[in-house]
């Protein structure tokens, strides 16, 4: 009885250690599959954890493309280099790795070593390498040395419109001109990169499988500049500049119907493919817009179009100059080949460049007299319709928006705007002045100068770019009709070297102003050169801007300097682009 019962007892512990180990058993499979299937991503990804480092993944920068005659091409492109990199937490051998990076990629040893050693997991050990270079390295499979693709800007037209472009710095922003304007939609969105290395600690950066997050690429843009004409400016400019003994200048050709920028030229000039060895950073500015001067008489047409406009004077309209006018303690005289004391008309104020002219017309805005009444219309114009001293809002970095007096506050207020009417005593970009003579011919429409045609954005749909009215009258339609055979009697009175074919309309004027003096006044022998005008055939097609700063040569700087090179670019557009003849 006790041998059974002793049995029994047996028994039952085999059964609660069987049960024990059982149990164990099903806590370790549920463990498992708990670990392995539910919990599998979080700890796949805590188990690699020290293997993987994010970095940002460039997006790529959107193309800058123009006109090129009936098609449209690439001018700024992308060029893919490497940026060569080191996670020190990963190097194992840094007198190997130091050698092999100054075999392939030379450079300072001393760097390298500093780099490999810092405290960081990403340091930055060569930037621009070659795909050859790249491709070297990697073949030494250097623990903790990778390398990430990353693009650069390329020219394909080289040194063409380079103000107008700007560049890209090498943190990918951008700068000046068109990509610092445009920044936001040709920089994309960036992508995340897992820095994934392999056995030996290398990492894998060009693997596919390493990105966390695509990067999605910029907008393509289209400029409203022609190629073909940009070049052929920019010679022209240079030509002229060299022939007038200048060392600066600038030129702009402006659609009169839309504001559409079709060149747009500087010089000097540098090549924005090596902007990091520029040592004059002024070189970096689109003068055309970035500088603005006191533009000399060819601000008269504007004053007439003013007159004309508010209906103080006619076409037709005579009145006896002096050849001088005293204004309060001041003086207002002419060149000396203003014919001398006389009758004189409005044709007669703008071919013969007479201050006391534009005064003359000034004075009419203030009922035959220099007061308030006239200095506040004038004002009105030149701020309001003709937007001087306000940004045109181009698609530029650094525009200046020029100066304009107040006419009710400040010292010898009728000697600084008899000034203006003549184009001195005020400020205005050469880009402004086209704007504004685009407006006074075109029927009175102010279209925004721009650059932009259109964008392209990463669905492959366009949007068009609708030219932007800033002042829907700026002058009577009639007023714009009575102008142009005004220019036009301007330019048949000049000489150019070539003769204009009657078959087409070219008016323009000539500005040659004092340079201020930074102690006050004027110096005494520097001048800025001036021309703007238009070319086209029943209707102005093109406005044509120049600026020629101090020329070295003899005779007034509109004339001499400006005005060839307004000739050879209005010679030019009607040979080469299809400018319309009168019918």
């Amino acid at each position: 009885m006790k041998s059974s019962s002793i049995t029994s007892v047996s028994v039952k512990r085999v059964h609660i250690w069987y049960a024990l180990i059982v149990f164990v058993f099903a806590i370790f499979v549920v463990r498992l599959f708990y670990l392995q299937i539910i919990q599998h991503d979080h700890y796949k990804t805590a188990a690699q954890s020290d293997q993987y480092k994010e970095y940002e993944i460039a997006a790529s920068r959107g193309i800058i493309k123009a006109h090129d005659g009936d098609r449209t091409i690439p001018i700024v492109l992308n060029h893919q280099l490497f940026t060569i990199y080191a996670d020190p937490q990963l190097v194992k051998d840094k007198k190997k790795t130091a050698d092999a990076l100054i075999k392939v990629l030379g450079g300072d040893r001393k760097k390298y070593e500093n780099a490999i050693a810092a405290q960081g997991r990403y340091q930055v050990l060569a930037k621009k390498v070659t795909q050859e270079q790249r491709d070297t390295l990697l073949k030494y499979k250097l623990a903790g040395i990778g390398a990430q693709a990353q693009e650069y800007r390329t020219y394909p037209q080289g040194t063409l419109a380079a103000q107008l472009l700007g560049f890209v710095d090498d943190a990918g922003v951008g700068k000046y001109g068109i990509e610092q304007s445009l920044n936001k939609q040709l920089t994309g969105t960036p992508g995340e990169l897992k820095a994934v290395t392999d056995i030996n600690g290398v990492p894998l950066a060009a693997s596919e499988d390493n990105v966390r997050k695509p990067a999605k690429s910029g907008n393509d843009v289209v400029l409203t500049i022609d190629i073909g004409m940009q070049k052929q400016v920019e010679q022209l400019l240079q030509q002229g500049l060299q022939t007038a003994k200048s060392s600066s200048g600038s030129v702009v050709v402006l659609d009169a119907k839309t504001g559409a920028v079709k060149a747009m030229a500087n010089y000097p000039t540098y090549d924005p493919a090596n902007y990091a060895q520029v040592t004059d950073a002024n070189l970096f500015n689109n003068m055309a817009i970035t500088e603005a001067l006191e533009v000399g008489s060819v601000m008269k047409p504007l004053t007439a179009a003013a007159a004309l406009d508010l209906g103080v004077v006619k076409p037709n309209s005579t009145y006896y100059d002096q050849s001088k006018i005293k204004v309060d303690d001041a003086v207002v005289s002419n060149i000396e080949e203003d014919g001398g004391p006389g009758t004189k008309n409005i044709a007669d104020i703008l071919n013969l460049s007479l201050n006391t002219g534009a005064t003359w017309l000034l004075m009419q805005m203030g009922s035959g007299e220099l007061n308030r009444q006239g200095r506040q219309a004038w004002h009105d114009y030149m701020s309001n319709h003709y937007l001087f001293g306000k940004p045109t809002g181009i698609e530029q970095g650094y525009e200046n928006p020029g100066t304009v007096p107040s006419p009710t506050s400040g010292y010898g207020l009728n000697i600084t705007y008899a000034n203006t009417s003549f184009g001195q005593a005020m400020t205005a970009t050469t880009l402004q002045m086209a704007g504004a003579y685009a407006a006074m011919l075109n029927g009175g429409t102010y279209n925004q100068p721009h650059l932009l045609e259109s964008t392209i954005k990463n669905d492959g749909s366009v949007a068009k770019n609708k030219p932007k009215i800033l002042v829907q009258r700026a002058v009577k339609p009639e007023v714009s009709k009575e102008m142009q055979p005004l220019l036009e009697y301007v330019v048949a009175k000049h000489h150019f070297k070539r003769k204009f074919s009657d078959a087409y309309s070219v008016g323009g004027k000539t500005g040659t102003a004092q340079i201020a003096n930074p102690a006050g006044g004027y110096l005494e022998h520097d001048f800025n050169g001036t021309y703007i005008g238009f070319v086209g055939g029943n209707t102005p097609e093109y406005v044509i801007a120049v600026r020629v700063d101090r020329p070295k040569i003899a005779g007034y700087a509109g004339s001499q300097a400006a005005q060839p090179i307004f000739g050879d670019v209005a010679h030019m557009l009607i040979d080469n682009f299809n400018v319309p003849t009168k019918g």
